[in-house]
């Protein structure tokens, strides 16, 4: 007989928990989502587009940064509300003469994007430039939302 000293059982490796993660998160935004609010919410949760929008903040301006590759400037929609910039359009079909498209997976069809601005702005300086397929809105701030710089006496 010999001795052989006691090993503990070696834990097995666990597959990277990213994958629940990303899961969870996928399923939290599902229910975030208000389906009683609007059908277009629903249209764009199932079958819809909505661009990717970036939004900065410097000590001047908001500046929103939304990709809209495939579209023509005259298509794009930008108004600004109580204090809620919204960027909408529609992006056409390319197809022409009855072709029948074998395979489809860029997105056609209206969009809309609506995001509350974190301090506000002026709305008779506001600016958008479309170029490559990026639309950039600058959105000077208010004065009265600009920091101020107080001299002590």
């Amino acid at each position: 007989m010999s001795l052989i000293r006691y090993q503990s059982p070696e834990v097995m490796a666990w597959p990277p928990l990213d994958r629940w993660s990303s899961l969870r998160d996928d399923l939290n935004s599902l229910f975030e989502l208000p389906f009683w609010s609007s059908f277009a919410r629903q249209g764009q949760l199932f079958g819809g587009w909505s661009p990717a929008l970036d939004l900065y903040q410097d000590k001047d301006n908001v500046v929103a940064v939304v990709e809209l590759p495939g579209m023509k400037k005259e298509d794009i929609d930008i108004s600004l509300r109580d204090g809620t910039l919204t960027i909408s359009g529609e992006r056409k079909s390319q197809t022409s003469n009855g072709e029948k498209a074998e395979r489809t997976e860029r997105y056609i069809g209206r969009f809309r994007r609506s995001v509350t601005l974190p301090t506000r702005v002026d709305a008779d300086k506001i600016s958008a430039s479309y170029r490559d397929g990026i639309l950039t809105v600058t959105l000077p701030k208010a004065e009265e939302a600009k920091p101020k710089q107080i001299e002590v006496k």
